[in-house]
């Protein structure tokens, strides 16, 4: 066989590999958001309140966001085909088990346990920096067009069949998946893999999760309750250790030297912001839609088709704006999408017409559409190609945490603002507090898209590339042995 047709062979098997992940991290993204159209029917038949509803889906991303880039590292220690496959096996099992569950405290525990197996099928394959570059941004496509038709595709499953049917989505494709990857994935390992870090993870879970835990239950316990006021004060000490623990390792978890560099800072943020923004709008959207509104599960998805749909067709278009152009144009009207679809619905009413929501959805989902591709490329520019693959997995992380908190903060605010606890009683006038916020995330967007692709932007991204890399020969260095 010749050197070329090897070649091929060999790039046909990873583009195969390609297509694998793909079709994971599909069912990884659509989860994130097809449990959206279907919060209604598990409030009535579970008999959950508003913090029940936001727990369905937020113990979801919390544990994903918090076990991320642990599953990285592990994965390049043991092997990346074998934690790939454990963590479909995982999730194919978390889902069947969430089709089951008898009560919201046990759907809340499966859907972690699905989260344990997500954050394991996240990784990434490919090593030659130009190959994983055209990776992330067909992972960053497939992630949004899966999380936007989540709400289209739980509506005609929860409509036709029940809510319990969302879940089983998953068990087929999971199953094809592991099966194809036994086939045709080879197993893999770093050649030289990062140090664990139990005890940065350790910072990460309990600064997540108590920073959750406070947002979704102050409404309920009150703000200023000893509970609350003491979960956000361990939230805040875990920061500050985290922080500190990190800077003096040598192989961090997290490592905090990236933030030096104006372009990750930014990206970190934006993903934060423009996810929050996203899980809020779901959330406010689909409980606005069905219990205000009345609309079946069925029409409530339909109508969110056009902010699926702009998502779908913007995502590849901005893309290719951020190859010839940079990332500043997509962020910028990223930012002015998502703030001005919000601020269109900041004044909703029980009878606000549907060619206003229209409106709303579309250049919603332009805005979304445009911001996902630009976030890792932006947390990667300047980064030697060594810490590429770290930067990346920072990135992903970022956006799991602002569905987190997007949930959990405008569930929060539309909590406070209703009367006597119940969804169906003034609630179009409770989201508005939420929408602003969600207005106000666009804005950031717009500003960080603008400071972060300045000149003085890109000079601390280049030293801090230096910096890395000045450390790195220093160690390479100092691990060979010196002769008499």
């Amino acid at each position: 066989m010749t050197s070329d047709a090897v070649g091929t062979q060999s790039r046909a098997r990873r583009l195969g590999i390609l297509a694998i992940c793909c079709l994971s991290l599909f069912i990884v993204g659509l989860d994130n958001t097809i449990v959206n159209v279907a919060l209604p029917s598990i409030g009535k038949q579970l008999h959950a309140s508003i913090s029940g509803l936001q727990w369905t889906v937020d113990a979801y991303t919390l544990v994903l966001a918090s076990l991320l880039m642990l599953a990285g590292s592990t994965a390049d220690r043991i092997g990346r085909r074998k934690i790939f496959q454990l963590g479909l096996v995982v999730f194919t099992l978390g889902s069947l088990a969430c089709s089951l569950a008898p009560t919201l405290t046990w759907l809340v525990i499966f859907r972690m346990v699905q989260a344990v197996g997500g954050s394991m099928i996240i990784r990434n394959t490919f090593d030659d920096p130009r190959e994983r570059a055209q990776a992330i941004g067909i992972w960053g496509a497939v992630v949004g067009v899966s999380m936007a038709l989540g709400p289209l595709i739980g509506g005609v499953l929860v409509q036709g069949i029940g809510w319990r049917s969302i879940f089983w989505v998953n068990i087929p494709v999971g199953v094809a998946a592991v099966v194809l990857t036994a086939a045709f994935v080879r197993e893999s390992k770093a050649p030289r893999a990062r140090a664990l870090d139990p005890v940065g993870q350790l910072f990460v879970i309990v600064l997540l999760a108590t920073l959750t835990y406070g947002i979704i239950e102050g409404p309920l316990r009150g703000w200023s309750s000893p509970l609350i006021a003491t979960l956000f004060a361990v939230s805040a000490a875990s920061l500050v250790a985290l922080i500190a623990y990190e800077e003096r390792r040598r192989e961090p978890l997290l490592e905090v030297r990236f933030f030096k560099s104006a372009p990750f800072s930014g990206a970190t943020l934006i993903a934060v912001a423009s996810f929050v923004g996203f899980s809020g709008f779901l959330f406010l959207n689909t409980l606005y839609l069905q219990e205000v509104r009345h609309l079946s599960a069925l029409h409530a998805g339909l109508d969110t088709l056009p902010m699926a749909g702009m998502t779908i067709l913007m995502s590849p278009i901005s893309g290719r704006i951020v190859g010839r152009a940079g990332p500043r144009p997509s962020l910028c009207l990223g930012g002015i999408g998502i703030a001005t679809g919000s601020f269109l619905l900041t004044g909703l009413t029980p009878t606000t017409s549907f060619s206003r929501l229209f409106v709303a959805y579309v250049i919603f989902g332009i805005g979304f559409g445009v911001v996902n591709a630009p976030i890792t490329n932006t947390a990667v520019s300047g980064m030697p190609a060594s810490r590429a693959g770290v930067a990346s997995a920072v990135a992903s992380t970022s956006r799991q945490v602002g569905q987190s908190l997007g949930v959990a903060m405008v569930g929060a605010l539309a909590a406070a603002g209703l009367v006597d606890g119940a969804v169906s009683s003034g609630f179009s006038q409770a989201t508005h507090a939420g929408w602003w916020l969600i207005t106000s995330c666009g804005v950031f967007v717009l500003l960080l898209g603008i400071v972060t692709t300045t000149k003085w932007a890109r000079g601390t991204a280049v030293r801090t590339a230096q910096r890395f890399g000045l450390d790195e020969a220093q160690a390479a260095v100092s691990e060979v042995p010196t002769t008499a």
